[in-house]
């Protein structure tokens, strides 16, 4: 009888240390967050986001104010139309600027929040206007050899001259 007693006990601990392990994955994946504060949404549209995801965070001044809710594609203006829930004890003038940054070289992508000047500040329902997009590698690669490729070949015009010898 004992013997079955402690089988019982240590599965529950196995059983317990299996759930604690499952809880810190999901919490360091950012797949599960347990924010029971309440916050409001404003919403923003881009022209391209890049790599965002949903749960990413928005940071200002390097501080985590607030997290993506959800990413949507409107076919109206063809953006993507990005949904932020801002943390209440944050308050962000009307004029705030977002841009989509990346940490690191190529580490995963967040929202940048910029404070602006106006009195008002954002209220639930909101739209901020004033976006800039995600920076594509891509794009800057393709840019950086079309334009080398419109330049043309350009050797140094004292290598190109014929040698003379005397």
């Amino acid at each position: 009888m004992q013997r079955s007693k402690n089988d019982v006990w240590v599965g529950f601990f196995v059983l317990l240390g299996a759930a604690a392990l499952l809880f810190l994955a999901l919490q360091s994946a950012n797949l599960l967050s347990l924010n029971f504060q309440t916050g409001y949404t404003v919403s923003a549209k881009f022209d391209n986001i890049g790599g965002l995801k949903p749960k990413a965070a928005v940071k200002s001044a390097g501080v985590v104010v607030g997290r993506v809710e959800s990413i949507t594609f409107d076919d109206k203006s063809f953006q993507a139309k990005v949904t932020l829930s801002m943390d209440t004890r944050y308050a962000f003038p009307k004029d705030s600027s977002l841009k989509i940054l990346t940490s690191g070289l190529l580490g995963e992508q967040y929202i940048g929040i910029e404070a602006g000047a106006e009195e008002k500040t954002l209220a639930a329902g909101d739209t901020i206007s004033t976006t800039q997009s995600a920076v594509v590698l891509e794009n800057l690669i393709s840019q950086f050899l079309y334009s080398k490729a419109a330049d043309g070949p350009s050797a140094p015009a004292a290598a190109t001259a014929p040698a003379t010898k005397k």
